[in-house]
């Protein structure tokens, strides 16, 4: 088992992954922020390096030495290249190049600041670079900063030698003045013990000068040259830049290295899910279906042959086998939180998708806030459900008195059960006769599809998730964070319910906001604007309304004393 979970594991790795760059294109902004940077910052390197010229010398450092062929030197333990280096950028170094050049004392640091000394590794050879605007004087002055490096270690390792020898000498006079006063008193002594001792004392003192004669002889033979000029810095041809064409290269390849990763950094604190993969692991189930742009109509199914259409159909098919809905087929359709369109929108389509397949759909709209539906379907009246038929009905109650019926064109037709405001939501909510009406699809032929308020705005849809089998989540990835659908699920669960899925929709959100606006100037009113204030209507036969926004027909609807 273990093998072939391990398998199926290594299977999905390249499909995550091209998730992932799928994930990151869709920062295309800050990608191309970044490819813009780079290349702007090409475009400085190659103009600011098109006037700089380099000019390069090589010197190869040596210790003093009496016999550089001596097979015991090690001149690389002699020689520190750390402090020949650190001493070659000195700025001894500059002001004795200064004098060499004939420039002025405040010079002295421009000229420090166009050397670049480096060490090759495993060699004693120091790398002088020089850069200048100007190629002869880049030449020019790497060769003064190079003969001012060797004139001050040679007068260094001089001065070293002089204060030796110094110091030798001060060691040697008084050996030999005391030799000398021990050869005057020999000369006067007789043979004998005490001219003994005397001719002991004064080989002792020999061997002494002799010791610090030869210390001294050795170092005047010391060659006190701290290393040779391999390559003097000749005129340089071309500039020290990379080039325009290069440059851009260059910073095209930083810049989207750059925006990548500005992508990767706003992909991972995004708390939006930027896939469909995001969404099933926030509500614990499969997707059951992506929706087009713009595709949160209010009835698709029946009327056009669309994507968007195919797509509701493929939602309903994928319910219609699920084992948690296949029984008793009551559903329930919300959204997180904004607007009803896309859960309405679902809801009504996946009802006459279910009226397709020869099912009796009955869609209940469960928003006794704002209700609208019956407005936007092309409805028309029908018979009383059977539980509504005793007289007990009251005036105000939900659901009232009947339901109507919604012309899916070619797909049949539904019935639909519309919303009402009411005084008392949860009340309504939770009567029996909502109970009733629910448990409609126990027969094997219906089906019952619940459209509620969003679950974060309001707690309509929780009273209603323990008398449906499964819950459908309605969500755009853009505008909804995956603590939302995780909390979502976490209150559905609480609540005794099962989330089925979810689908994703993405809607423009230019279009959306004009859509919301046509919705909010709809004509809420009981009569036309010529007719001056409406009188209450009667308990008549509804009016068939077409399937638009309202925006251009005003027609009466009944007024509920929850309306009042």
């Amino acid at each position: 088992m273990s093998d072939t979970h391990a398998s199926v594991r290594a299977e999905d790795e390249p499909e995550q992954l091209r998730e992932q760059f799928r994930q990151l294109l869709g920062y295309r902004w800050l990608i191309g922020v970044g490819v813009c940077v780079g290349l702007l910052a090409g475009v400085w390197l190659g103009i600011t390096g098109a006037d700089s010229y380099a000019a390069t010398t090589d010197i190869v450092l040596r210790a003093p030495t009496s016999d550089p062929f001596a097979p015991t030197l090690s001149s690389d333990k002699a020689i520190n290249m750390g402090s020949e280096r650190q001493t070659a950028l000195s700025r001894a170094v500059a002001e004795g190049a200064a004098k060499q050049l004939r420039m002025k004392a405040d010079e002295v640091d421009r000229l420090q600041d166009g050397l670049q000394v480096t060490n090759p590794p495993q060699t004693l050879v120091l790398h002088f670079t020089y850069s200048a605007s100007d190629p002869k004087e880049a030449a020019r002055r790497a060769n003064a900063l190079t003969k001012s490096y060797i004139d001050l270690r040679k007068e260094q390792w001089e001065s070293v030698r002089g204060s030796m020898l110094k110091s030798l000498q001060d060691q040697l006079d008084p050996v030999a003045k005391q030799n000398d006063e021990l050869s005057q008193r020999i000369k006067l002594l007789p043979d004998g013990s005490a001219a003994d001792s005397a001719y002991a004392v004064q080989a002792n003192l020999l061997n002494r000068i002799t010791e610090l004669r030869g210390r001294i002889t050795g170092l005047k033979a010391l060659d006190m040259t701290p290393g040779n000029v391999i390559r003097n810095a000749t005129v340089p041809t071309s500039s020290d830049g990379p080039g325009l064409p290069l440059s851009l290269g260059l910073g095209g390849l930083v810049g989207i290295g750059l925006g990548l990763l500005g992508a990767w950094v706003r992909l991972v604190f995004d708390p939006a899910p930027r896939s469909a993969g995001d969404v099933a692991r926030a509500v614990r189930g499969p997707v059951l279906g992506a929706l087009p742009r713009d595709s949160a109509k209010a009835l698709e199914v029946g009327r056009t042959d669309s994507r968007a259409a195919e797509e509701y159909r493929s939602i309903a098919f994928r319910l219609a086998y699920d084992e948690r809905f296949a029984d008793r087929r009551r559903l329930l359709v919300v959204a997180p939180r904004g607007s009803m369109a896309s859960s309405v929108a679902v809801a009504v389509n996946l009802a006459a998708s279910f009226a397709e397949t020869g099912k009796s759909a009955l869609l209940v709209e469960a928003d006794l806030r704002t209700p609208s539906l019956s407005e936007r379907l092309d409805v028309s009246a029908a018979s009383r459900p059977r539980w509504s038929r005793p007289a007990e009905h009251t005036e105000g109650e939900w659901p009232g008195h009947g339901q109507l019926v919604v012309d899916a064109g070619e797909s049949g037709s539904f019935g639909l059960v519309p919303g009402a405001r009411v005084r008392n939501v949860p009340r309504a909510l939770t009567s029996a006769r909502t109970t009733r009406l629910i448990a409609e699809a126990d027969d094997p032929e219906a089906t019952v599809v619940v459209v509620a308020p969003p679950v974060l705005a309001y707690a309509d849809a929780l009273a209603l998730v323990d008398r449906v089998d499964g819950v459908l989540i309605v969500c755009d990835p853009r505008t909804v964070h995956r603590a939302d659908l995780v909390r979502i699920r976490e209150l559905i669960v609480g609540a005794g319910g099962t989330v089925l899925g979810a689908v994703t929709h993405t809607e423009s959100r230019r279009g959306g906001a004009r859509s919301a606006a046509r919705r909010d100037n709809r004509p809420r009113g009981t009569g036309s604007p010529a007719a001056g204030p409406a009188a209450p209507s009667t308990p008549a036969e509804p009016e068939r309304h077409r399937d638009d926004d309202g925006s251009t027909t005003i027609t009466l609807r009944t007024v509920g004393s929850g309306d009042r």
